[in-house]
């Protein structure tokens, strides 16, 4: 695709697989995901995990919705692209977590949005940055706090 995404990484005092679980429950984002208003599961796999989501998300300057298409072939995560739609031209990204010694985990959070409106490139890189970094840390503490 080109154009360069933004990765972050936040350790986490939970397990691996508990951390994923908290990721996975997208019905529960509104509660504590920045900025994310409404979440629809569309379509569940086999194994009943989320398959298509629509999102509403309140980006600052507007209200934007998409479509996610996640995607379970990653040993340790799962990743997710957009379909593209009047907001989003393309994204994509990932969650991975990685136990460590302590019994705690890494999280590591990979992003690429592609607006369909026109957003200069340093404000798009910024954007990302931030929603990468409130994700993780909404993730961190949603986490510690069960």
């Amino acid at each position: 695709m080109g154009m360069e995404g933004t990765v972050q990484s936040i350790e986490v005092s939970a397990p691996a697989a508990q951390v994923f679980e908290i990721a996975l429950d997208l019905d529960s984002y509104p509660e504590w995901a920045t900025g994310v208003k409404q979440v629809d599961i569309l379509e569940e796999d086999e194994k009943g995990r989320p398959s298509r989501v629509a999102f509403v998300t309140d980006a600052m300057i507007k209200e934007i919705s998409y479509v996610l298409r996640y995607h379970y072939d990653l040993d340790d995560g799962f990743s997710w692209d957009a379909e593209p739609g009047n907001d989003i031209k393309a994204m994509d990204g990932s969650y991975r977590f990685n136990e460590v010694e302590s019994g705690a985990t890494e999280v590591l959070y990979a992003l690429r949005v592609e607006p369909a409106f026109t957003v200069p490139g340093f404000l798009r890189r910024q954007a990302e940055k931030q929603i990468v970094s409130s994700a993780l840390r909404g993730l961190k503490k949603r986490a510690e706090s069960m």
